[in-house]
């Protein structure tokens, strides 16, 4: 079923409901227009490299990709918000997407972010929390008064919060697990279906995150690429199998820590560039852009997030664009 007939079928795209344009203005409204950038997530670099299949993931999944073997992969690093100039910032919410080539055609686009579980489980919800986040002149900062009245009418976001703030980000885009955190259904080759999540958890060690601004306005980034241009990164991709009585349509709450998890490769990530034409710049990652083998499930907020996601890809693919703030060859000099 195509995005929109998901739409169509979890009522949001009826009159009275919610829409794919109203969604992509609140971000115009509440991060301001910038032509040519995403609608959210909007200041990022392009990287590409590979992943490498050991098997194991064909256990619950027939999509080609988990045979042993290497598949090509292009992605981008990230940070929520849709200012394409703005300030790092350690608390910032990092973003991961990913398109793996697969041998046979088809193609696996997956948007990860570095938080253990999605604050909202409902396209009004996370409207609701959009309004309620808008800054406010002077502070910049969320109107206190107006996040205390949203917390109050979505107790699933003050409880996801709350898990999130157990989590506290580590240094940086190399050191950071990205989660899928949407549940899927993985279907291997002798017809077996199971609900999965994905994480990529990183090679490298974690060390904890600068509780100080620094001078640089682009740390993240221009740490990422130093690194990069010394040496491979590498993620390891390890997918959560869930049991029967585990929600699949709420991605505010997390999976038992006891479910079977299965490392099925290692993503290596080994070139980085600066946003341009002919890498993953002008690319939708579009959650149910998905390989024979893996299926969406039930979770309403999938096939909002690629309705969205759509309305913003066409938006900006008519923009005139404009260079982004991270400038590759600028930090490798």
């Amino acid at each position: 079923m195509s995005a929109g007939g998901f739409l169509y079928a979890g009522g949001w795209l009826s009159s009275e409901k919610l829409t794919p344009v109203r969604i992509a203005d609140r971000f115009e409204e509440v991060h301001g227009k910038h032509a040519g950038f995403r609608r959210n997530h909007a200041k990022g670099v392009c990287v590409s490299g590979y992943f490498t299949s050991n098997g194991s993931g064909t256990s619950v999944s027939k999509a080609s990709v988990f045979r042993p073997g290497r598949t090509p992969v292009i992605g981008r690093f990230s940070l929520s918000g849709g200012k394409p100039q703005a300030t790092d910032a350690n608390d910032t919410i990092r973003g991961l997407g990913l398109v793996f080539a697969l041998s046979n055609g088809e193609q696996w686009r997956t948007a990860l972010i570095n938080i253990p579980v999605f604050p909202d489980n409902t396209v009004q919800g996370f409207y609701d929390r959009l309004l309620a986040s808008k800054p406010v002149p002077g502070t910049g900062q969320p109107d206190p008064q107006k996040m205390a009245e949203f917390l109050a009418k979505h107790p699933e976001t003050a409880r996801a919060q709350k898990i999130i703030k157990t989590h506290p980000p580590t240094s940086g885009f190399d050191d950071s697990t990205f989660n899928s955190l949407n549940a899927f259904l993985a279907t291997n080759e002798t017809g077996v279906t199971v609900p999965v999540r994905w994480s990529l958890v990183p090679a490298q060690p974690a060390r904890p995150g600068n509780t100080t601004k620094p001078a640089d306005e682009n740390y993240l980034f221009d740490s990422l690429i130093v690194q990069l241009s010394a040496h491979p990164l590498q993620w390891n991709l390890v997918l959560t199998v869930g049991e029967p009585d585990d929600p699949t349509d709420d991605p505010t709450v997390p999976w038992p820590e006891s479910r079977q998890k299965i490392t099925a490769g290692t993503l290596t990530i080994d070139s980085v560039q600066t946003e341009g034409v002919g890498n993953a710049r002008d690319v939708n990652f579009d959650p149910l852009v998905l390989p024979d083998g893996i299926s969406p499930s039930d979770d309403p907020l999938l096939s909002a997030r690629s309705a969205v996601y759509s309305q913003s890809f066409t938006r900006r693919s008519s923009e005139p664009k404009q260079p982004s703030a991270v400038d590759v060859s600028k930090v490798q000099q």
